[in-house]
């Protein structure tokens, strides 16, 4: 089960590692004008990830380089646009599924990720910065975690395996719930700002290019997937 947190990486995960039917980018229908995305019926528009990668830039400077980031300040809008994606498809995982959160479910998640980063020495906002998260976006990422914490539930029966093949099983099932999520919402991107890699759930670029964290040494991005898997 692809636990994309705390390192927050494709997810906030409960443990400490988490985060659409197109065949390629070149094969998807034209994304409406003035929209960064389309996932489902509804858009994320140009204008709102304009507007989150300005607060996640203004985060980053206001740290005054005390904040690393975990992938090259020239894909932010990627990185922001994965997480607004992101969290489209958990809310359909919880849809799919019958699931509801509560507001307390959600900042109970939040603050276990935050206990999280409290044992590696960083905020919680300093932890979302580094991986592509706008700070104002953290509520969205109770839910999303909170979603995660209750499938996991359902889908384990109530009780967590204690084996590494009861884990694997387990993490498979999870990880199909979250393909056929992603599936149903046939997710088109604008070329403008990339294609999803379904395999990380993540935006990529459109030109596939060497990338590494500020500061370390380029290596060649891995083939994304970029057809649903399920």
């Amino acid at each position: 089960m692809r636990r994309d947190v705390v390192v927050l990486r494709t997810s906030i995960t409960v443990t400490a590692a988490v985060l659409a039917a197109v065949a390629t980018l070149a094969a998807c229908g034209p994304v409406q004008m003035g929209s960064a995305a389309i996932v489902g019926s509804q858009g994320i528009s140009a204008a709102t990830l304009t507007r989150e990668v300005a607060n996640l830039q203004t985060a980053y400077k206001a740290s005054k380089g005390a904040i690393q980031l975990q992938f090259p300040a020239s894909q932010t809008p990627q990185q922001v646009l994965g997480w607004l994606v992101r969290f489209r498809i958990r809310r359909q995982m919880a849809a799919r599924n019958d699931i509801t959160v509560t507001r307390a479910d959600s900042q109970r998640a939040l603050a276990a990720i935050a206990a999280q980063a409290r044992q590696n020495r960083v905020t919680l906002a300093e932890l979302a910065v580094a991986n592509g998260l706008p700070p104002d976006l953290l509520p969205a990422l109770g839910e999303y975690q909170a979603i995660e914490v209750a499938l996991v539930r359902k889908l384990d029966g109530g009780t967590l395996p204690t084996t590494q093949s009861g884990l694997h099983d387990l993490g498979v099932k999870f990880d199909r719930e979250q393909c056929l999520a992603a599936k149903s919402l046939a997710i088109r991107v604008n070329p403008q700002f990339g294609r999803v890699d379904y395999g990380q759930l993540s935006i990529i670029p459109a030109a596939l290019t060497l990338s590494a964290p500020e500061g370390g040494v380029p290596t060649p991005s891995p083939s994304p997937q970029l057809t649903p898997a399920c």
